[in-house]
């Protein structure tokens, strides 16, 4: 038995196959493009590893995808490929309908050949787990209650609507062909590997260097925060015992403002590694202009994983936090590869123009 992983190589697929082969012998075959994103020293542990096969390739590929299935004999897909970061969707939205919408397509029609054509047992095992956000909801106000599974659509970036695209893809291929699908809707994931644009590795990649630390308006955005190796233990979980057809959201119980979030990693860092001068990271914090269209508050409601399913994040947002940071401490050569001159470019065009 083997499962193909597409966008392996990324910030939650690869902390995915990387736990999966720590508690499994089941192969993986790990497909990714190798986009700013994907990365393959994230998996250099593996290397030699005959579990674990890498192909370099877009899920957009029919052809490749149908080969790969019907060579290794999949069981099971498990799609992280997407285009994730929202402020590179406002400056950018084209890759995000390609990715998202047009290779989520592409995908769905290879694995629905395939899957058309096994044996009826075979046919009865198969799961297509599709990996989803909590963004296509849209925002809450702060009394709201928080996103349930039937929460209605309301995505408000080019991201959350690309996003929100292939989760309709994805419902729209089991209720019209019977393709046994799985969803997850999940929150803001953070750990290691996490490439750093987003938030929590960002501001502690700048504190050490010294930079801003830049914060969106008044910060007071909130966000539920899911440690990624939570997330990945739910998915094994929904893809094990999840209901086929079913949508099952993954949340982490962390309900946090952005300011306390990087308040929080300033403590941290202050304790574990201390600026020479003396003072706190948290002077270091500087408000610029906010993001367009910027969504207030994200809560997800994960109670029915847990009624279903009986799973429930073993870490807490101070436990996870603390070995983040640690994390990125101890793995500064990583930072400084993945930190390249194309990735400057572009922390040089989101944040040159907002007004501190």
């Amino acid at each position: 038995m083997t499962i193909l992983v597409t966008g392996g190589a990324g910030f939650i697929g690869s902390n995915f196959v990387l736990d999966w082969l720590g508690q499994s012998d089941e192969p993986v075959v790990n497909l990714d493009k190798l986009t700013y994103a994907g990365n393959l020293q994230n998996l250099a542990s593996l290397q030699g590893d005959s579990r674990h096969v890498f192909v370099k390739a877009d899920i957009g590929d029919y052809d490749l995808i149908l080969s790969l299935l019907k060579q290794h004999g999949i069981r099971a897909v498990v799609n992280f490929a997407a285009e994730s970061h929202v402020d590179r969707s406002i400056h950018g939205p084209e890759d995000f309908i390609q990715t998202n919408i047009v290779g989520s397509f592409r995908l769905l029609e290879a694995v629905r050949a395939y899957w058309n054509g096994l044996q009826p047992a075979a046919k009865d095992e198969f799961h297509f787990l599709h990996v989803s956000t909590d963004e296509v909801y849209g925002s809450l106000e702060k009394q709201d209650p928080p996103f349930a599974e039937t929460h209605q659509y309301q995505p408000n970036s080019p991201y959350s609507a690309s996003k929100a695209a292939s989760d309709h893809l994805v419902r729209a291929y089991h209720h019209t062909y019977g393709l046994p699908v799985l969803t997850t809707n999940c929150s803001n994931n953070y750990g290691p590997y996490h490439f750093p644009e987003k938030l929590i590795p960002l501001c502690i990649q700048n504190a050490l260097t010294g930079k801003p630390l830049p914060i969106y308006g008044d910060g007071q955005q909130i966000r539920d925060w899911l440690y990624v190796k939570d997330h990945c233990s739910a998915i094994r979980r929904v893809l094990e015992a999840g209901r086929v057809g079913e949508v099952y959201n993954v949340g982490g119980w962390n309900e946090k403002a952005n300011l306390d979030v990087v308040n929080t990693l300033c403590a941290i860092l202050d304790e574990l590694k201390p600026r020479t001068d003396g003072k706190s990271y948290a002077e270091q914090i500087t408000y610029v202009t906010d993001r367009p269209g910027h969504d207030r508050r994200y809560a997800i409601d994960a109670s029915k994983l847990e009624r279903e399913l009986g799973w429930r994040p073993a870490e807490t947002f101070e436990t996870g936090i603390r070995k983040t940071v640690q994390w990125y401490l101890d793995h500064q050569a990583w930072v400084e590869n993945v930190v390249s001159g194309d990735y400057q470019s572009w922390v040089e065009k989101n944040y040159s123009d907002r007004v501190a």
